[in-house]
């Protein structure tokens, strides 16, 4: 949530005059659609990615805003935690050779970034969660320099009523309870935009959730927390408890979680932010002087500013995301399932499939959410969650016999799902170099079922074995990570503590 918001307490009536004026965009929205107002296809993508700050040993450094200060460019900016930066990647057009661009992008932005780390004892690492993070670090007080942080906190504390309550079962379970959202700063990840027209939003997003499970099995990276070995991308539940704004009766009730899934396939990208208005209350009820009725009438285009922020606050997987650029509005779909690297290589390898498969997937005459029921993608999201590379996913049996089959991750990437997505990215124009290498590391992944989870877990046991205790084995595998990580070859070809 980038949005620049002031803080300050907030009246009983504004979240009366926020909620009018959420339903006043929501109408303004549905205008705006229903005038085919929205720019044309560009086939525009966008990537951001969420950093750590560590030391040579692998420990958290909250130094974000000094780190930033020497870094000085607008490509870098803080996240919640102050041992978290985020690099934005410019929007691109989707063809010929733009994962190598990419990855060249990449490369130099982050080596700059990591240089000026440096002088400030600190390493720019990208890993979706941290494995030496402690209780300690992830507390109110190492929230960034930037009031929207501590509203933001304020309220999910507020509505809660009570501490965050942790409870994550692995091979190892966490319980833990604490007084803020802080345990969320731990989760860094990618975030995968695709500008997109109106007429092709529900397909692509449909497409999106179906593939959720996929891209986790293949691309987990955060199996530790505090010490303890949890799920393959423990993000995923971590995330969900830290920022649940429900107190448990709520939640027993059944209202809906602010890290949502969704609960069906949708026809428009109306429904998403109609459900957004319906379900949620505000957080952060901050009113816009715009009148977006009035601008509308004017022949303008409003901002939405109030629907902008609201959808910053409902933490979907794949987020609906409206914007305006030199007076014209588009649509995006944000895909915000994956963690932070281990690799520039891996995280465009993750970009080259999810892009592959999300076209393939919304171009087919008949559609995979015809197929696969809504409940099914979000059992795979869960389980590729849980088990990485070693899960089973229902997947629709090929033909017209219909029917789920329930199969291993690997296999239906390597049999089914690779040359999909190399089909999706030919529809692209992806120039065919680029499509072989960044697919044949997906291959490659499967083939030897090793990501950066099942890289960092095995490095972990390789420490106790060799007679570590827990935490110098968590140690000695975030600084082995971070070692590693400077050769840029893809995790799965990665040698063990050595």
């Amino acid at each position: 949530m980038g949005e620049k918001v002031a803080a300050g307490g907030f009246g009983l009536t504004d979240r009366r005059r926020y909620r009018d004026k959420l339903h006043q965009c929501l109408h303004g929205l549905d205008r705006l659609l229903g005038q085919r107002r929205f720019e044309r296809p560009r086939n525009l993508m966008g990537l951001e990615i969420e950093l750590n700050l560590a030391d040579a040993q692998g420990m958290p450094r909250m130094i974000n805003e000094e780190v930033l200060d020497r870094i000085a460019s607008r490509d870098f900016q803080t996240e919640l935690g102050q041992f978290n930066l985020e690099v934005n990647v410019l929007p691109h057009p989707f063809e010929g050779r733009v994962l190598d661009q990419l990855a060249e992008e990449l490369r130099t932005g982050l080596a700059y970034a990591d240089r000026k780390a440096r002088e400030a004892d600190a390493r720019i690492l990208m890993i979706g969660i941290l494995p030496t993070l402690t209780p300690e670090d992830l507390i109110s007080a190492n929230f960034s320099d930037a009031e929207r942080y501590t509203l933001l906190n304020d309220q999910v504390m507020a509505s809660r009523g009570e501490e965050v309550q942790l409870d994550i079962e692995g091979p190892e379970r966490l319980r833990y309870a604490s007084g803020s959202i802080a345990p969320a700063a731990a989760c860094t990840s990618v975030q995968l935009h695709l500008q997109v027209t109106p007429e092709r939003f529900a397909d692509v997003w449909n497409a999106a959730q179906a593939v959720v499970g996929v891209q986790l099995a293949v691309g987990a990276n955060s199996p530790f927390l505090f010490g303890r070995e949890l799920w393959r991308e423990s993000r995923v539940p971590l995330f969900g408890q830290a920022i649940d704004a429900r107190a448990p009766e709520f939640a027993a009730q059944g209202v809906r979680p602010r890290a949502w899934f969704g609960e069906r396939w949708i026809d428009s990208a109306y429904d998403l932010f109609e459900e957004n208005v319906r379900f949620f209350p505000a957080l952060l009820p901050v009113c816009d002087e715009e009148d977006p009725l009035a601008v509308l009438e004017e022949g303008g285009v409003p901002a939405l500013s109030e629907l902008a922020l609201h959808n910053g606050t409902v933490y979907r997987w794949n987020r609906p995301v409206y914007d305006v650029a030199d007076g014209v509005p588009h649509l995006r779909v944000e895909n915000r399932v994956l963690p932070a690297g281990p690799t520039v290589t891996d995280v465009l390898a993750n970009t080259a499939l999810y892009y592959g498969l999300v076209r393939a997937l919304a171009d087919d005459p008949r559609p995979l959410w015809s197929r696969l029921p809504f409940a099914a993608a979000e059992e795979n999201f869960h389980t590729a969650a849980r088990y990485g590379m070693d899960a089973r996913l229902r997947w629709p049996r090929p033909g017209r016999g219909g029917g789920l089959a329930t199969v291993p991750a690997h296999r239906l990437v390597l049999d089914e799902l690779l040359p999909l997505a190399a089909s999706g990215l030919d529809a692209w124009g992806i120039e065919p170099a680029d499509r072989d290498h960044y697919l044949g590391v997906i291959e490659q992944r499967c083939r030897r079922r090793t990501n950066g989870a099942a890289w960092q877990v095995a490095a972990y046991h390789q420490g106790l074995d060799a007679g570590l205790d827990r935490e110098k084995a968590l140690a000695a595998t975030a600084r082995r990570y971070l070692e590693l990580v400077r050769s840029g070859e893809p995790a799965h070809t990665w040698p063990g503590l050595g």
